[in-house]
């Protein structure tokens, strides 16, 4: 993926240099107007007006702006670069398509444990898109039927994470009698270093874990996220900053997976209001107990 990344970004540059700012109006060249323009470019067609009708119904620029883009100066060297570039990237994805069959073929080797015909998968929720690299094949139902467990229910968790921590950790957790020694495996814990019995470092060991990784990736997305993980992992953001925030929700997200593979039950997102109001709750019994200590009474309003 990470050629067929590049590719991309070489034909990119090869339009640029012939001054067409296709960028400037389509997010995505590798999509499937970028790659028509592209194709209609490579077969001779120079008309910016008839390019431009290439583009799908979904794009937000309109024809004018898109024929604008694509006034360029058609060098021959670009335009052979770019036909090389095009080459390149269909054969990293014909590459890619077979390697998700392979992919497809070992998922079904598995046992299943529940069977989706007769407890069938639930929708998959609104805010989740595919994703690009998502493999060409329903690999949510074959998740889901080898660990009972629906992964687009968790935000930051998806399909693509849990796999990529299963390809690394396996489906079988045993040897890690606890979420602990799981966590640990993968680095997300500090690690205390002492002398004289006084703590002088708290900090993770460097790990190097796919695993650890997804789980990294995958709790940064939490920012913009509207459920109970979103909201605490933008909390420990304000109060320790992005890093330590990221660590700390990678372990979160970490322990989460551990315990729905060993337990085999649903998550249930219980939504940001929630994670509010138990944290409001527990700042109100610290504050109670610290106005004890001091022989002070505690008045709380009631909200609402």
């Amino acid at each position: 993926m990470a050629d067929a990344s590049s590719t991309i970004q070489r034909m990119q540059k090869a339009l640029i240099e012939m001054n067409i700012q296709l960028s400037t109006v389509l997010s995505d060249l590798s999509g499937v107007s970028g790659m028509a323009i592209v194709g209609a470019i490579l077969k001779g067609e120079r008309d910016p007006w008839k390019l431009a009708t290439l583009t799908q119904p979904g794009v937000k620029a309109t024809a004018q702006e898109i024929a604008l883009s694509l006034e360029g100066n058609w060098r021959k060297e670009l335009l052979f670069v770019l036909g090389q570039e095009v080459e390149l990237y269909r054969f990293y994805q014909k590459k890619i398509a077979e390697c998700d069959q392979q992919l497809r073929k070992h998922l079904q080797s598995f046992g299943s444990k529940v069977d989706p015909k007769s407890q069938p998968i639930g929708p998959k929720p609104k805010r989740k898109g595919s994703s690009k690299n998502a493999p060409q094949f329903d690999l949510r139902t074959e998740l889901y039927r080898i660990t009972g467990i629906d992964w687009t229910q968790i935000d930051g968790l998806d399909v693509l994470t849990a796999q990529t921590v299963m390809a690394e950790a396996g489906i079988d957790l045993s040897e890690f009698p606890t979420e602990r020694r799981f966590t640990s495996w993968m680095g997300l814990c500090p690690t205390n270093e002492r002398s004289g019995g006084k703590i002088l470092n708290r900090r993770t060991r460097k790990v190097v874990n796919r695993a650890t990784v997804a789980f990294r990736i995958a709790a940064s997305t939490l920012i913009r996220s509207q459920s109970y993980l979103g909201a605490q992992y933008r909390r420990l953001r304000t109060r320790l900053g992005a890093p330590k925030a990221i660590t700390a929700m990678a372990r979160k997200l970490a322990c989460l997976y551990y315990r729905l593979i060993k337990h085999g039950q649903q998550y249930v997102d219980k939504g940001t209001e929630y994670y509010q109001s138990k944290y409001r709750e527990q700042q109100i019994r610290s504050l109670a107990k610290k106005a004890q200590k001091l022989g002070i009474q505690l008045v709380i309003p009631n909200v609402g």
